[in-house]
């Protein structure tokens, strides 16, 4: 399964991630690859807890790239 994660810097130059298909699922590390190892684990954790509770296992996000115009006159 894949599922999107956003990435921020906070102000201690930390990099914090998160995964909007799976609330309250957010982990930090030092550099943007140890993030990523941490989200990934936050992940598979958060799914085993909804799987042992007998939750359903929400679906991953699926994504398409819109292209607009913005600030041509008409």
């Amino acid at each position: 399964m894949k599922y999107r994660v956003t990435i921020e810097i906070d102000e201690d130059g930390k990099h914090c991630v998160s995964c909007p298909a799976l609330p309250g699922c957010h982990s930090c590390g030092d550099t943007q690859e140890a993030a990523i190892v941490n989200i990934k684990e936050a992940i598979e954790l958060y799914l085993e807890s909804l799987a042992e509770n007998g939750d359903p296992i929400p679906s991953p996000v699926i994504e398409a790239v819109v292209e607009v115009e913005f600030g041509k006159a008409g």
